[in-house]
């Protein structure tokens, strides 16, 4: 297993990041009808490297980026026990890196951030069908919380 490590992302990792999200994206086509058809972007990832508020970070195997994550602090509702919350996202490996511990590294690597900022509650979304993705948070100790429902009414 080749030794992963974590950093945060800079401006020069864009291309690679901006790859990464349409990768993403086409993982996630197959479970969300609502997507559409042409290519999209879900981030601006150059302001979330740039915002005090969002870490991004990069897994590095094999002298070469193979991950990536973001953590951001959001503000809670204000009938939660918690005044704010860290949200993750932008979780990709590259294939080839996939069952070797990137995501688990990353996730480590960003609870950690989240908790030297003072927080405390961590959630992130992962759809229903994903049962990967489901598993992995899972062995990371996310537990499964809200289930989001859609109705189509075309």
């Amino acid at each position: 297993m080749p030794e992963i490590f974590i950093r945060k992302a800079v401006k020069t990792d864009l291309d690679i990041l901006l790859t990464f999200e349409q990768g993403i994206i086409e993982a996630e086509r197959p479970f969300d009808s609502t997507l559409k058809s042409e290519k999209v972007s879900y981030y601006d990832i150059e302001k979330m490297i740039q915002s005090q508020d969002v870490v991004v970070v990069v897994a590095i195997g094999d002298n070469n980026i193979v991950g990536s994550g973001y953590a951001r602090i959001e503000k809670a509702k204000p009938y939660l026990k918690y005044s704010k919350y860290g949200y993750l996202g932008f979780m990709y490996t590259l294939p080839k890196f996939r069952g070797k511990g990137v995501n688990a590294a990353i996730i480590k690597h960003l609870i950690n951030w989240c908790k030297n900022e003072n927080v405390n509650e961590i959630r992130l979304d992962v759809y229903s069908e994903n049962t990967i993705a489901i598993n992995a948070y899972a062995k990371a100790g996310f537990k499964k919380h809200l289930i989001n429902m859609r109705y189509d009414a075309d």
